[in-house]
């Protein structure tokens, strides 16, 4: 059923108000009034159905996540902190203060599936919008931006051939004893004591031991892997129901070490392994994701994810696009590093490649320059955010958290402006000497003052 609209409680005469304990100049009370809320009940009525128990209120669902990206926090983290905090109960369009968690933290799990990668789109573009309104970027800066790629890590463990083979004998055996098939010999104390024998000789750096141990895991996995296949033979339902495992477990026991499209993770089998270059950190497991921002003041516009390891240069158009359909505005300048050589964009704007030397005016050279700036937006998005460590299931997750994380690094940076406006409104008040150290971080951040 389409959510319930909070009841404004105004004859309550028994309940503290929040706008009677709260500082109405906050940056996020300020951002509250900001923020188009009606627009999420217009975009997600869909999702839901005509009938049932009333939803919770949408502005408390966005308000939640928006909170959770903001403050790089979970589920679970960002429900006890909301019963704490009145500012984070006010921008969820609460007027009382509340005692008790408004949801239980998996609500949040079950209204990302319900909503998609596509409807989060509008939470992003509702940002892009504020931060318009607020002055944090500027309408022309959105034909000026920046594409870049990056790794968005999955929550799995580093994948070895011994955790990957325990681990597949481990779910095996564990799925049988649910349907009740009764194995010749499950293997698992064995394939233990295998894997913690592969692990210790391979800190030894006696690789010879080391693969011994390894083969005598694939034989047990093999042996588990059969039989089951043999016990459920001619049985619809248990196959139907072993299918997908089964599938996996044949692909692992097949793969090599220089295949492609190898399982790095039996939860998580679309994630790919991934080279940046980097010399800290070279193979990273996830997927990838493309970044778009304006060039001017770091704006995320777009935050793509990819299934497999696509060619840098054959992810441009898909991140412009949304980064189009998103700002509202076709760039005239892409700014792109040296790996976006031989793309596939054909869009009207022009594509300037890092290193470019002829037929730049003062201004492209400018901004070619500050092409890099994207570097550390993405870092931003990575230590601040949630861009670092993927915990959402499958490839509608990447591309959730993805979006989601855009939407907070922008919330980030509107608040920032918010509470620099502030203080050089109070300053402001102030007799006049010499120059505030808000009014100086203004005009450093790129904001005029009257």
């Amino acid at each position: 059923m389409l959510p319930a609209r909070p009841s404004s409680g105004k004859n309550d005469l028994f309940r503290e108000r929040l706008d009677a304990i709260i500082n109405p100049r906050h940056p996020l009370v300020r951002l509250s009034a900001l923020m188009p809320w009606s627009r999420f009940d217009e975009a997600f009525g869909g999702f839901y159905r005509p009938v049932g128990r009333p939803a919770k209120p949408t502005r408390l669902m966005v308000g939640l996540h928006y909170l959770k990206h903001v403050h790089d926090l979970s589920d679970e983290e960002v429900v006890e902190r909301w019963v704490e905090n009145p500012y984070w109960q006010l921008f969820c369009g609460f007027e009382f203060f509340q005692h008790e968690p408004p949801i239980d933290a998996s609500t949040m799990t079950r209204w990302r599936k319900r909503i998609g990668s596509e409807g989060l789109e509008e939470m992003l573009k509702a940002n892009v919008d504020v931060a318009l309104d607020t002055g944090t970027a500027k309408p022309g800066s959105l034909e000026r931006i920046t594409v870049d790629t990056t790794v968005q890590p999955k929550a799995i463990a580093h994948p070895t051939d011994s955790r990957l083979y325990l681990k597949a004998i481990q779910i095996l055996v564990r799925q049988a004893k649910r349907c009740g098939i009764e194995l010749r010999q499950s293997h698992t104390r064995l394939a233990k004591a295998a894997a913690v024998r592969a692990g210790r000789y391979a800190h030894a750096r006696q690789f010879r031991r080391m693969r011994r141990e390894l083969k005598r895991l694939r034989t047990y996995l093999g042996r588990v892997f059969r039989d089951v296949g043999r016990k459920i033979a001619g049985n619809a339902g248990l196959e139907a129901r072993f299918a997908r495992l089964l599938g996996l477990v044949e692909r692992l026991l097949a793969q090599k070490p220089k295949d492609r499209n190898k399982i790095y993770s039996l939860h998580a089998p679309e994630v790919v392994c991934l080279s940046k270059g980097k010399a800290r950190n070279p193979y990273e497991v996830g997927c990838k994701v493309g970044i778009a921002a304006t060039n001017r003041e770091g704006l995320v516009l777009a935050a793509k994810a990819f299934e497999g390891n696509p060619y840098d240069g054959h992810t441009l158009a898909a991140t412009v696009d949304q980064a189009v359909e998103i700002g509202g505005v076709d760039p005239d300048r892409i700014y792109v590093d040296k790996g976006y050589r031989g793309h596939d964009y054909a869009g009207s704007g022009s594509v300037m490649i890092a290193g470019r030397k002829r037929g730049l005016t003062a201004t492209m050279r400018r901004e070619l320059k500050r092409r890099s700036a994207i570097e550390a937006t993405i870092g931003h998005m990575k230590t601040d955010g949630r861009l670092d460590r993927n915990f959402l299931l499958g490839h509608d997750g990447d591309a959730i958290n993805a979006l989601l994380v855009a939407a907070g690094h922008n919330l980030r940076l509107i608040l920032t402006v918010l509470a620099l406006w502030l203080a050089w409104c109070l300053q402001a008040l102030q007799p006049k000497t010499a120059k505030s150290d808000a009014f100086t971080r203004l005009h450093a951040f790129g904001i005029s003052t009257p």
